[in-house]
């Protein structure tokens, strides 16, 4: 009997100093000696970035390289604006672009991401197999293997230098739908049918019951959408003859192939700039997809 509350005490003691962060205990310096180094070496590329956008042109290819700034300069945002209003598109334009297209987008793919993981995770009807098995297929092909066939559907739609192809080619993304339904199987069938006995009708059951309860997967699903969409170059390479209509990112990637020493500066900037959103919205929505991870099976 002593020996096991013994062993309860040491089980006790072992789980308070893994799952416990509220009290300190210096049983817990072994789990900091491993992850502090480790965060540190994780935020190292964030904190390059922000400080490259800041560097003159003499401490970008400064050899060796430097992590910090040492003499801040506003010069390459500056150079940013002028360089793209030589280029007769305004850089205000592509980042208004990139924001009206990932906003549009998002939406859509929401949409379609909740109307769809309800279906399949809680309607009966022909071929809901067969179709589920098409979007795990889908996650196999990457971009490239399907750009011919997707760019004679763009054509034939009529979709050539619009920006309502930024939005259609990626308004459905199968591993957000995936991720989605494999959270919503997890909502037991007696709450929905306890709804429709109450009287509740499609709607209500899935904006006020499911929607709530699956919001962990959404927030999730919006990341993944988000910076899928807001790094995107290929409609506007593919699909884009109008500079007017291109991207944010676009315009990253031309400045980096047009003059790479002359434009390092401004590339730094707009890198900056580009990646802010994406740091942004992980933060914001970072609890709720910690509890995905944690919930959905994924590991």
């Amino acid at each position: 009997m002593r020996e096991i509350k013994k062993k309860k005490r040491r089980s006790a003691r072992f789980l308070g100093t893994v799952v416990d962060p509220k009290h300190f205990s210096t049983t817990q310096l072994k789990f900091y000696v491993i992850l502090v180094p480790l965060a540190l070496f994780m935020i190292l590329p964030v904190v390059m970035i922000v400080n490259r956008a800041f560097m003159p042109l003499g401490e970008l290819f400064a050899f060796p390289p430097h992590i910090f700034v040492h003499d801040p300069t506003l010069t390459n945002f500056r150079n940013l604006f002028e360089l793209s209003g030589t280029t007769g598109v305004p850089f205000l334009r592509y980042l208004l672009n990139s924001l009206v297209i990932t906003l549009l987008t998002v939406l859509l793919n929401l949409v379609i991401t909740i109307f769809g993981a309800y279906a399949f995770a809680k309607k009966r009807f022909v071929g809901k197999k067969f179709l589920f098995e098409l979007n795990q297929l889908a996650l196999m092909f990457v971009p490239t293997a399907v750009a011919i066939s997707r760019y004679i559907v763009i054509t034939k739609l009529g979709l050539i230098d619009t920006l309502a192809v930024h939005v259609l080619s990626l308004a459905a993304m199968p591993v957000g739908l995936f991720l989605v339904k494999q959270f919503t199987d997890q909502l037991p069938d007696a709450l929905l049918e306890a709804a429709v006995i109450d009287g509740a009708k499609e709607r209500h059951i899935i904006f006020k019951i499911i929607v709530p309860l699956i919001r962990p997967a959404l927030a999730t699903s919006v990341v993944l959408t988000f910076q899928q969409v807001w790094m995107a170059v290929e409609a506007s390479n593919n699909y884009i003859t109008d500079d007017s209509l291109r991207t944010l990112a676009y315009y990253l990637g031309s400045l980096s192939t047009n003059n790479a020493v002359a434009a390092a500066g401004t590339s730094a900037a707009a890198s900056l700039i580009l990646f802010l959103p994406n740091l942004i919205i992980f933060i914001w929505m970072q609890s709720q997809v910690m509890n995905t991870m944690s919930h959905s099976g994924i590991k």
